[in-house]
C-alpha cells in the first residue's frame, strides 16, 4: 500500500510539472475565473503551422470584440490532448481547460459518453443559439441521450484524387473516374508500373493517407460497427470482413513487404515527398483540405477528385465525416465564456477564411457570403458539397468505446494485409473484446 501511494503521488506531480510545462502562461496565472472584472478562460487547440497562425488571428478577433474576456491559449496536440490522455488526466485532476475543440469527433463523443464534458444545451440556450440552423448530418455527433455536448465547426469529406496526365497515358478517360471498386481496382492496374519486380508506380494503395482511417473502408462497405439503442459492437458483420479481403488483394498483388518498402519514404500531405506529387501514386483517398496542399507543392500537377468507390450493396457516394468539434470539459471553471467564444469562434463569418482555404464545409443550412471558395465554379467544392449532403455520409462509431473499437480495427487490417491472415477469426475475437468493454458502460 506504501509502494501505491508514492507511486501514485511521483505520478500526480509528473502529471502537474507536465501540465504546466504545456502551457503557454506563466505559472501561478489564475485561469478560467474573474479576474479584476475580467472573464478568463482557457482554450486548448490541437494545430500547427498555417492553422495556428489562422486560430490566433481568430483568438484576436474574439479578444477585440470581447476586451472583458482573456484568453489563455494552450497548444495540445494531438487532436486537443483527447488521444494521448492529456485531457482526461486534467479532467481527473480536477484542473481542466475550459474549452477543446479537437478534430477527433469519435474521441470526443466517446468523452462525452463517458460523462466527462459539461452538457451544452442550458449555455448554448443563453446564447440564443437553435440547432435546427445545423444541418441534420451533424445533429448525431453533437448529442448523447439527447442532451448536446458537442459543437461542430467545420467539417471535411473524403475523396478520391487521381491524376489527369496519368489517366490519359494508360487510355482511360479523365471525365470517367471509377464508380465502383471493381472499376477502382481496374484503374489501378492500368496505371500501375512494375518492373523487374521493383514497383516504380502504385496505381492505388488502399490504406495509405485517408484510407489509413480504421472506419472508412468499412463504412464505404457498409459496416455499422456499433448500435447504440442495443449497445452491440457490429465489427463481424460481412461488409467489415469484405473490406478487408479487398485490402488484402492489393497486398497479396504486390508483396505487402515490397509496398511497405516504397511506401517507407513517403512524405506527408504537406510535404513535397507526397506520393501523389511525385507521381509515385496514380490515385489516393485524401480529404478536401488536400488540394490545398496540391496547390502548395505541386501547383503544376492537373488532378481531378470524385466521389470514393463503393462495391454493391455498400454506400454509394459515401464518407466517414472529419468534423472539428469544440468541448466544455467536467469541472470546467467558466463555462459561460467558453461558449461565448465557441459561438463566436463557430460563426460562417469568422470561419470563412478558414473554410476558403481548406475547402470544408460549414455546418449551417444557410449558405454565408463570407464564404467564396464554392462560388467560383470549383470542381473540387461540386463534388465536396455533393458527398457532405449525402445520406451515406455520417459519423460512424459513437459510442464511449470509439477509441478502442478503432485500435482493434487497425490491428485487424494490419494482421490481414501484412500477415495474410483471414479477417473473420480476428474481427469475431475483437468483438467479443470490445463487447465486454461496451457492457461496462
Amino acid at each position: 500500500m506504501k509502494k501505491f501511494f508514492l507511486i501514485y503521488t511521483i505520478l500526480t506531480l509528473s502529471l502537474g510539472i507536465f501540465l504546466i510545462g504545456c502551457s503557454k502562461e506563466p505559472t501561478g496565472t489564475k485561469t478560467g475565473s474573474e479576474k479584476g472584472g475580467t472573464k478568463e478562460f482557457t482554450y486548448w487547440y490541437p494545430w500547427g503551422g498555417d492553422s495556428e497562425k489562422w486560430d490566433n488571428w481568430r483568438m484576436d478577433k474574439f479578444a477585440k470584440e470581447y476586451p472583458d474576456h482573456k484568453i489563455h491559449a494552450v497548444y495540445a496536440p494531438p487532436d486537443g490532448g483527447l488521444s494521448n490522455g492529456k485531457l482526461l488526466s486534467a479532467i481527473s485532476g480536477s484542473n481542466p481547460p475550459d474549452v477543446v475543440i479537437s478534430n477527433d469527433y469519435a474521441a470526443a463523443y466517446a468523452l462525452a459518453a463517458q460523462g466527462a464534458l459539461e452538457p451544452l444545451d442550458e449555455y448554448l440556450q443563453g446564447e440564443g443559439f437553435d440547432d435546427s440552423t445545423v444541418l441534420p448530418s451533424f445533429h448525431d455527433v453533437m448529442k448523447f441521450d439527447g442532451e448536446t455536448y458537442l459543437f461542430p465547426q467545420d467539417s471535411n469529406v473524403n475523396l478520391l484524387y487521381y491524376n489527369v496526365k496519368m489517366f490519359e497515358e494508360a487510355g482511360l478517360d479523365p471525365n470517367k473516374p471509377p464508380t465502383t471498386i471493381e472499376e477502382l481496382d481496374e484503374y489501378a492496374e492500368k496505371l500501375t508500373s512494375v518492373n523487374n519486380g521493383k514497383i516504380d508506380r502504385l496505381g492505388f494503395i488502399p490504406w495509405i493517407d485517408a484510407g489509413d482511417d480504421s472506419l472508412l473502408w468499412g463504412w464505404v462497405f457498409g459496416a455499422n460497427f456499433y448500435d447504440a439503442e442495443a449497445n452491440k459492437v457490429l465489427i463481424d458483420e460481412k461488409p467489415l470482413e469484405d473490406a478487408y479481403n479487398w485490402m488484402n488483394s492489393y497486398a497479396q498483388k504486390y508483396n505487402p513487404e515490397k509496398i511497405k518498402s516504397f511506401t517507407s519514404g513517403f512524405g506527408g500531405a504537406f510535404s513535397p515527398d507526397h506520393p501523389f506529387f511525385n507521381g509515385k501514386v496514380a490515385m489516393t483517398i485524401n480529404g478536401n483540405w488536400f488540394a490545398n496542399a496540391l496547390s502548395i507543392y505541386s501547383p503544376d500537377t492537373e488532378y481531378r477528385v470524385a466521389a470514393i468507390p463503393n462495391p454493391e450493396g455498400g454506400r454509394e457516394k459515401a464518407t466517414t465525416l472529419g468534423t472539428n468539434v469544440f468541448m466544455i470539459p467536467k469541472g470546467a471553471k467558466n463555462p459561460e465564456a467558453a461558449i461565448k467564444f465557441i459561438i463566436y469562434g463557430g460563426q460562417p463569418e469568422i470561419l470563412a477564411d478558414n473554410i476558403n482555404e481548406w475547402r470544408s464545409i460549414s455546418i449551417y443550412k444557410e449558405p454565408s457570403d463570407a464564404i467564396k471558395w464554392g462560388a467560383e465554379g470549383d470542381e473540387v467544392y461540386e463534388v465536396v458539397t455533393d458527398v457532405a449532403a449525402s445520406p451515406n455520409s455520417g459519423h460512424p462509431a459513437l459510442t464511449s468505446i470509439a477509441g478502442q473499437i478503432k485500435n482493434e480495427l487497425t490491428l485487424v487490417r494490419d494482421g490481414v494485409i501484412y500477415n495474410d491472415k483471414d479477417p473473420k477469426p480476428l474481427l469475431e475475437e475483437a468483438k467479443k473484446k470490445l463487447q465486454k468493454e461496451a457492457d461496462k458502460k
